[in-house]
């Protein structure tokens, strides 16, 4: 008998792969290799928007870091590799969600800082008529300005954490009604101090989005009489442009919805919920948690009467199982964020923004197109 006959015969010689089983196996190996460096690793990202100017810009092209908070693992696995939620140039899913995964996160380097720019996945989306996965929801770019257990409040557009002022981004924008002489802005001046979103109010008076320096460098100007931020009065509720909780009034114990006179650049105080934290619910409360304690911790919950039901039995008070967080866009009267949707679950969160490492503007001649001095720059 061969007792040998577990050993790899070495005499014959190797069977040569073909071209194409090759390229096959190339390939696999690429698209394994490139999914789990996005998925654990770091991921490329473009703004599509201005909500972030100009700290940053549309046509940037960053990296975003999965290491720093944790990598997320995929909560709806089964997917088209490279494509996040519909297939190009048709309105067909890019993934299957019949198998939904439980949310973990791997252990990182640091928790979300006050701060920090960060991409997520838009809350909205779990909504119509997306009603799509946690992590094929739109990833969207905005500034933590509050941690879980945080009292946040706006007060004349400044942002205050637990009674203190916090530090506004130096590149931020927001609205200044531009009062002149009636001669015109020279195109020259208006693409060097970055005026944008303008928009005509009268022949001598237009409104633009831009950075506290450019307001100042504008009121230098001959021709500008003044420049002055347009800031939404305190105490009144703007209908026309409702924030949260009133844009979204189905959680209510009481027959009206309570009228919260937001607006905003004035806004709370509100808590931003912490994990293990418990909340009284009431009239006031209920319709600014109501929605997390649904749609984010996925409970069932009703109203009869007066009386709340949490999975069908009543209660007056719910312990939360996330963390959550305030986001908002550096130009501040051009982003839709988190005075509009409310507060960010931790299980959102895709990553932080690192650099940038490539800026297109389409606007521009060819020549002139990249932005040369935005080339691996990082992002603060």
């Amino acid at each position: 008998m061969n007792w040998k006959f577990w050993k790899k015969d070495t005499s014959k010689p190797k069977k040569k792969k073909g071209a194409l089983r090759e390229w096959g196996d190339a390939i696999i190996f690429a698209v394994i290799a490139a999914t789990l460096i996005r998925t654990l690793f770091i991921e490329a990202y473009v703004i599509p928007s201005g909500s972030m100017e100009s700290s940053l810009l549309i046509g940037d092209y960053l990296f975003v870091s999965k290491v720093n908070y944790g990598a997320r693992m995929p909560i709806t696995p089964v997917a088209i590799p490279f494509m996040h939620h519909t297939i190009p140039y048709t309105n067909s899913k890019a993934y299957w969600d019949g198998i939904q995964l439980p949310y973990y996160r791997l252990p990182g380097f640091s928790d979300i800082k006050k701060g920090d720019i960060v991409v997520f996945n838009q809350p909205m989306e779990a909504d119509s008529p997306y009603f799509r996965p946690v992590d094929k929801r739109e990833n969207i770019i905005k500034r933590c300005q509050g941690t879980p257990g945080d009292t946040l409040s706006l007060v004349n557009a400044q942002v205050y954490i637990n009674g203190k002022p916090e530090i506004t981004a130096p590149r931020g924008e927001m609205a200044y009604v531009v009062k002149t002489d009636g001669s015109q802005i020279n195109p020259q001046l208006i693409n060097e101090l970055h005026l944008t979103d303008i928009g005509i109010i009268d022949s001598t008076t237009f409104k633009t989005n831009t950075t506290v320096e450019s307001a100042k460098a504008l009121r230098a100007y001959s021709n500008i009489k003044s420049v002055t931020a347009d800031i939404a009065t305190k105490g009144i509720a703007d209908d026309l442009n409702p924030v949260y909780p009133g844009k979204y009034p189905r959680y209510k114990n009481t027959p009206n919805f309570p009228h919260y006179t937001w607006n905003i650049d004035n806004f709370g105080p509100i808590i931003i919920p912490k994990k293990g934290w418990t909340v009284k619910l009431d009239s006031l409360t209920f319709p600014v948690y109501g929605r997390a304690i649904e749609i984010y911790e996925h409970n069932k919950v009703k109203v009869v009467g007066h009386d709340i039901y949490i999975n069908d039995k009543k209660t007056d008070t719910y312990t939360f199982k996330l963390n959550y967080y305030w986001m908002m866009g550096d130009n501040r009267h051009n982003s839709e964020d988190s005075r509009y949707w409310g507060f960010l679950p931790e299980d959102h969160v895709v990553g932080k923004a690192l650099f940038t490492w490539m800026s297109v503007d389409s606007t521009a001649s060819f020549v002139n197109r990249i932005r040369w001095n935005r080339l691996f720059r990082g992002i603060h």
